[in-house]
């Protein structure tokens, strides 16, 4: 057929002619050049488990040829260069194949032996037919597939039709195509690959078999380029090969691209360095980040201005620096929240280490006010006609807030600031260490005042906004002796080792002293969830025997007690120290409500709504 499918090969490259004009031999043919393929080809995978990150998809075609239960129309989606124009090619292998003695059936394992695999996989067998919808959108050209399903294949079992960016199709095109892809006939395929699945109309959707190509995770593509370029004949450094794989995004063909790049830019037989990869990429050293993000969060901004002088030295783009700072700030952030994650491998080993002891002492509010302002410079960046000088006032305005507390705790250290003194906050201590925070009133040095108990000690850590730490502290600690800055804790079996050395530094951060975390082997008090729900009960136990609650069920048949509301709880559902006896909360709107005694207190000192 000829058209928008011509199966027929491409014309092969003309063979140099005799002697030239004058008699002279024709210069010979330099075909080392012409053979070489790039590395995205040449490691094209040809069968099912040569896929990398696809392992669901995989296990399920293996079990629908296993079974013989192969759809008659698949649709591909993933992001560029995961492999669903390459799938698409197995399948269709997998369809055809007839084995090394020519009589196989339909396998999982296609032998690449026989004609229609070689066929196939030199892309130019009559019956595997691929079209791109980019460019091919029209409803005719769907009537052109439509009409070579009519006819049975030309050599192969099946035909198989590939369309490549099938979201490309007009309305028309696909109300065309339903029809045939509900009832193919028995020896046609449909199998379609996009990017952008929500394009696709539900209709055609509802036909098709979807299998979601995954981003192929950074750690596995690392391991996927670490022995390609070993064929190759090259080494490299694996931090090398962890910013190529980081740059791909879960692209494996645009990983191989950026490998082809850099042996190209390494000594033949050579060693491709991490140094080389980030000048090719455009990165700053990775140390040079780590240098520049803990200048900034210290607010040292001499150092910051010689970083960002020696990176313009090396010739890194400013904007790329930023991202890399916003990179690492993410990284630091889920490191915080997620402590487990630094035994992780998809970390470099400077995340790993230098990340971690980083993350310890940089609180969440911080990270989040850091990753704000880059986003938003960012943007100035892009847009300033100097990079540099946008990117350094970028970084001078971080250096100047790196110190200063989030809004909720400064209105916090103003309501509880001494009533003789002019309020003002007092600051954290860096994240680079020092002395304390000082806030300065009349000459003198005031720190914030010590939390009167472990409650009120935890309640700092919730204001903090550490709310993985808070939740440890509420559910999975025992208090053995609190008396300020010490504490003595025993933490439960499965709580992070690091909990002591966290909580010491909110504590520290939030009163300006140096606090000490004791663990100890003590069974302690409950904890104050286990206090609280205590609590609770008793309330309800007691408000459940009185008698008027019990006449009211009685009255009621059926009828049962949701909660018990009383005043003067605090968060831990636990009565306010320093407040006074829990009392029930009484609503305004009642007839009876005394603005004069809220409580409801008869002469007596007892509620009246509790008198017999």
């Amino acid at each position: 057929m000829s058209g928008l499918f011509d199966p027929s090969p491409p014309p092969a490259s003309p063979t140099p002619p005799g002697p030239g004009l004058f008699g002279d031999a024709p210069p010979p043919v330099d075909t080392a050049a012409a053979a070489y393929r790039v590395l995205a080809r040449k490691y094209r995978p040809t069968l099912f488990e040569d896929l990398i990150g696809q392992e669901t998809m995989v296990r399920v075609l293996r079990n629908a040829f296993a079974q013989n239960r192969v759809a008659h129309a698949f649709m591909l989606t993933g992001v560029r260069g995961v492999g669903k124009t390459t799938t698409a090619r197995i399948i269709a292998r997998a369809l055809n194949c007839t084995g090394p003695d020519g009589k196989g059936g339909p396998t999982a394992t296609p032998c690449g032996a026989c004609a229609d695999c070689r066929a196939i996989l030199a892309d130019r067998h009559p019956d595997v037919m691929e079209m791109d919808a980019a460019s091919r959108t029209g409803v005719d050209d769907v009537r052109e597939i439509i009409e070579a399903t009519r006819f049975r294949p030309l050599q192969a079992r099946t035909k198989v039709f590939v369309i490549d960016e099938v979201h490309m199709l007009s309305r028309n095109a696909f109300n065309a195509l339903l029809k045939t892809l509900e009832e193919p006939p028995p020896h046609v395929k449909f199998i379609f690959a996009t990017t952008e699945l929500r394009k696709v109309p539900i209709t055609v959707l509802s036909r098709c078999q979807r299998f979601d190509l995954r981003r192929v995770a950074a750690a596995d593509l690392a391991a996927h380029f670490a022995r390609i370029i070993g064929l190759e004949g090259f080494t490299a450094e694996p931090e090398a090969l962890a910013l190529i794989a980081r740059a791909a995004e879960g692209s494996v063909r645009d990983g191989l691209s950026l490998l082809d790049q850099a042996i190209a830019e390494a000594p033949a037989g050579g060693r491709v360095s991490a140094a080389s990869v980030a000048e090719m990429l455009g990165l700053a050293d990775r140390e040079m980040v780590f240098d520049l993000i803990e200048a900034v969060l210290a607010g040292r901004v001499p150092e910051m201005l010689a970083i960002t002088a020696r990176a313009h030295e090396f010739g890194a783009d400013f904007a790329t620096l930023l991202q890399d700072l916003l990179a690492l700030v993410h990284t630091l952030s889920r490191l915080k929240t997620i402590p487990e994650l630094r035994a992780s491998s998809e970390f470099t080993e400077a995340e790993r280490v230098r990340g971690a002891a980083l993350a310890v002492r940089v609180a969440i509010p911080v990270l989040a006010r850091a990753w704000q302002m880059l986003l938003k410079g960012l943007a100035e960046v892009e847009q300033a006609p100097d990079a540099r000088a946008a990117a350094e006032m970028v970084l001078i305005r971080l250096c100047h807030v790196a110190d200063l507390p989030p809004p909720g705790e400064i209105l916090q250290r103003l309501a509880t600031a001494p009533a003789a003194a002019p309020p003002a906050p007092s600051f954290p201590p860096s994240p680079s260490g020092g002395d304390g925070a000082r806030a300065v009133i009349g000459g003198g040095t005031v720190s914030a005042p010590l939390p009167g108990s472990f409650r009120e000690a935890v309640a700092l850590v919730a204001a903090a906004r550490e709310a993985t730490l808070h939740a440890h502290l509420l559910h999975g600690v025992h208090l053995v002796r609190y008396a300020p800055p010490v504490i003595e804790l025993r933490p439960e079996a499965d709580l992070p080792r690091d909990l002591a050395a966290r909580f010491a530094a909110v504590l520290a951060e939030a009163s300006g002293r140096r606090w000490t975390i004791a663990l100890a082997t003590a069974a302690g008090e409950p904890t104050l969830a286990e206090q609280g729900r205590a609590a609770d009960a008793a309330r309800r136990e007691a408000a459940i025997r009185h008698p008027l609650i019990q006449a009211i069920m009685a009255a009621f048949p059926g009828a049962r007690m949701e909660a018990v509301h009383t005043a003067g709880l605090d968060a831990y559902g636990l009565p306010a120290i320093g407040g006074g006896e829990a009392r029930p909360v009484f609503d305004p709107d009642d007839p009876g409500f005394d603005p004069a005694n809220p409580a409801g207190d008869d002469a007596a000192g007892f509620p009246e709504e509790f008198d017999a």
